[in-house]
C-alpha cells in the first residue's frame, strides 16, 4: 500500500511519517511525502534514505502534480496547511489559498481516482472559544482567526465531498500539539529556545487563555486510528486531556529551563484571541480506542530536553525567521 502524506516535512506530518516507517507490521506501507518546503518545513525532519519513503517537493495547489501523485496512491493523509495564527492576522492570503484551494485540489484528484480514505487533519480552533464544557464533533463552527476560518472552510469542503460524491473522507480535529521538531515560532518551542538563550519570553495579555495540550505522538496515534478504523464522513476530536492557562504553562517552562519570572514580558494581547479551547474526545475513545499515552509532565520534560540537545536543528530556523522579519 502507498500512502500519500501531504505537509510531512513539517512538525506533525513528519512525526506521523516516522511512525509509519518505524512500523513492524507484516506489510508496512510505502509513503510518498508531498511538501512545498515553506519556512516551517525542513528535510531535516525526514529520513530521506529510508527505502519506503519517497519525497516530492511541490505545492498542493499544483493540480497536475497532485493528480499524478494521487493516482499512484492508495490512501491520502492531508496535513499540509498554513497554521500560525499570528501570521494569518498579518495576511490571510496564503491561508485561504493553501488551506482551502489546496484542499479542494487534493479532493478533486482523490475523487477522480477514487483514492480513499482521505484523512483531513484539522484543528480544535474551528470551534472557537468554549466558555464551559468541551466541544463535541457536533458543536457549531465559530472560528475567530483567518487561520481557523480557513481550516473550518476546508473541513466543510472535505465533508461536502463525502455527502455529495460519497468519497470516504474522515476529519480529525486536534488540540494544541507539542513535542520535538516543532517550528520555534509556536509557543512551547519559542519559550524554551528563548529561555535556553537567556532571552525574555512574550506572554499575551494576562496569560489567562486556556489550551489543551497534546503530545505529538498521541496525535499521530489518533490520526492513524481514524485512517484505519474510522467511519466515512465522520469527524473525530483528538485531545490530550491537559488544560492549562498560558500563565500556568509559562511557569512550568520557566521551571524546566531553570529560569524565573523576570524573563517574562507581558505583551499586548493578540487580536481576536480565543479564551479557551476544549474538545470532547469521547467519540474517538469509544469508537476507536483512542487514549493519550503521554502524561504532560513527562512529555514536556522530554520536549525541553530535545531542544536543549538539538540546537543545530532550531538555531538556523530562528535565524531565518529573524532575517525574514528584518
Amino acid at each position: 500500500m502507498n500512502l500519500l502524506v501531504t505537509g510531512a516535512a513539517g512538525f506533525i506530518g513528519s512525526r506521523y511519517v516516522r511512525t509509519l516507517l518505524a512500523s513492524d507490521a507484516p506489510d508496512p506501507p510505502r509513503v510518498t511525502v508531498l511538501d512545498k518546503l515553506t519556512y516551517a518545513g525542513t528535510l531535516d525532519n525526514l529520513e530521506l534514505d529510508h527505502p519506503r519513503l519517497e519525497f516530492v517537493q511541490g505545492d498542493i495547489r499544483d493540480a497536475e502534480l497532485v493528480d499524478k501523485l494521487v493516482a499512484e496512491a492508495d490512501q491520502v493523509v492531508h496535513f499540509a496547511a498554513e497554521s500560525h495564527v499570528d501570521r494569518s492576522i498579518l495576511t490571510a492570503n496564503d491561508f485561504v489559498l493553501t488551506n482551502v484551494v489546496g484542499t479542494q485540489t487534493l479532493l478533486d484528484a482523490a475523487l477522480r481516482h477514487r483514492v480513499e480514505p482521505f484523512v483531513h487533519v484539522s484543528t480544535d480552533e474551528v470551534y472557537g472559544s468554549i466558555t464551559t464544557g468541551s466541544a463535541t464533533e457536533e458543536y457549531p463552527l465559530l472560528p475567530s482567526s483567518p487561520y481557523s476560518a480557513s481550516k473550518a472552510s476546508s473541513d466543510l469542503l472535505a465533508l461536502a465531498y463525502h455527502h455529495t460524491h460519497g468519497l470516504d473522507v474522515r476529519v480529525t480535529r486536534c488540540s494544541n500539539n507539542y513535542g520535538p521538531h516543532q517550528f520555534p515560532e509556536k509557543v512551547i518551542p519559542l519559550f524554551v529556545t528563548n529561555l535556553l538563550d537567556g532571552k525574555k519570553v512574550p506572554l499575551y495579555g494576562q496569560g489567562l487563555n486556556v489550551r489543551d495540550w497534546l503530545y505529538v505522538d498521541d496525535h499521530c496515534l489518533g490520526v492513524d486510528l481514524v485512517r484505519t478504523n474510522g467511519r466515512p464522513g465522520e469527524v473525530y476530536n483528538i485531545g490530550g486531556g491537559t488544560e492549562l492557562t498560558n500563565k500556568e504553562l509559562t511557569g512550568l517552562l520557566l521551571d524546566a529551563c531553570g529560569a524565573d519570572w523576570d524573563q517574562v514580558e507581558y505583551v499586548e494581547d493578540r487580536k481576536g484571541h480565543d479564551l479557551r479551547y476544549s474538545v470532547d474526545c469521547t467519540k474517538a475513545r469509544t469508537e476507536l480506542g483512542y487514549q493519550p499515552r503521554h502524561d504532560f509532565t513527562t512529555g514536556l520534560a522530554e520536549t525541553v530536553a530535545w531542544y536543549r540537545d538539538n540546537r543545530a536543528w532550531w538555531e538556523p530556523l530562528k535565524r531565518r525567521v529573524t532575517e525574514e522579519r528584518a
